[in-house]
């Protein structure tokens, strides 16, 4: 990482209808250039509670940036070279067990890959870099995640298995019934993988608070982004009230969990 006068420790990245933190104060946006291109938009910094925050919108201020083209290593780069050590990343979901209700809050500890066509890691060449994913999120921050839920009283689901799909369509009835039932998943997506596993090899803890927005295909209405968008608007404030909670409690100091010596034994 080089040095740099713009600094942080959390970063946010925002997911579909979170565009803006808008908790932050002192923000300035500034742009870091990556050795992958250019990141979704530029980085929003601040300090919130007295800790200073990287924002990213994984989409794009105006969501013009559809799943499958996200520029995931150029905004993990960015915020790893801004310093950050700790990611939380909500996104929306559909569901695919009928307990998992819209409007609900699913924090994956799993997930199975589906997606095709992305980059999913920094090692390209030189050098190779087997990173372990058995456990792709950080334990201390899933864990703090889960209490602050609770104390606000949330409709909260762990032990939570997310598969990502490539994009942009949403899933056919008989994909959706096989990731339900033969796979045995709980929500679906399209952007968590390569997010969360690049975060691993950069060696910076992440979380993903999941956002239930409708039920997926498998059921007999079909999913559609009207009706997501809709579900999305009335728990934007929620996912930002549970994000405010949450940030105080990460502490400075990475001991609870190894996502720090996440490359040790990785790379040959």
């Amino acid at each position: 990482m080089t040095s740099n006068k713009n600094s942080a420790d959390i970063g946010l990245i925002g997911g579909t209808g979170i565009y803006d933190f808008g908790m932050v104060n002192d923000k300035k946006e500034i742009k870091v250039h990556t050795p992958y291109g250019e990141p979704s938009d530029s980085i929003t910094i601040g300090e919130f509670v007295g800790r200073t925050i990287a924002f990213i919108p994984r989409h794009g201020k105006n969501h013009h940036i559809p799943p499958h083209r996200i520029n995931n290593r150029a905004n993990i780069w960015a915020l790893k070279e801004l310093g950050v050590t700790r990611i939380i990343a909500p996104s929306a979901v559909g569901s695919l067990q009928q307990e998992f209700k819209p409007g609900d809050i699913a924090v994956p500890d799993q997930f199975i890959d589906f997606t095709k066509t992305r980059q999913y890691t920094f090692y390209d060449g030189g050098r190779v870099c087997h990173i372990s994913s058995s456990d792709p999120f950080c334990t201390e921050l899933k864990k703090l995640t889960i209490d602050c839920a609770n104390s606000l009283s949330y409709k909260i689901h762990e032990h939570v298995t997310y598969v990502c799909i490539e994009g942009p369509r949403f899933s056919t009835r008989a994909e959706s019934h096989f990731f339900r039932e033969v796979m045995k998943a709980h929500i679906i997506g399209m952007t968590l993988v390569p997010e969360c596993v690049l975060a691993r090899e950069a060696e910076i803890c992440y979380v993903s608070i999941a956002t239930i927005t409708d039920y997926d295909a498998w059921t007999d209405s079909p999913v559609s982004s009207d009706r997501i968008i809709e579900t999305l608007q009335k728990n934007i404030e929620k996912t930002r009230k549970l994000i405010g909670q949450l940030i105080p409690l990460v502490s400075s100091k990475r001991t609870l969990c190894a996502c720090g010596k996440a490359l040790e034994g990785a790379v040959l």
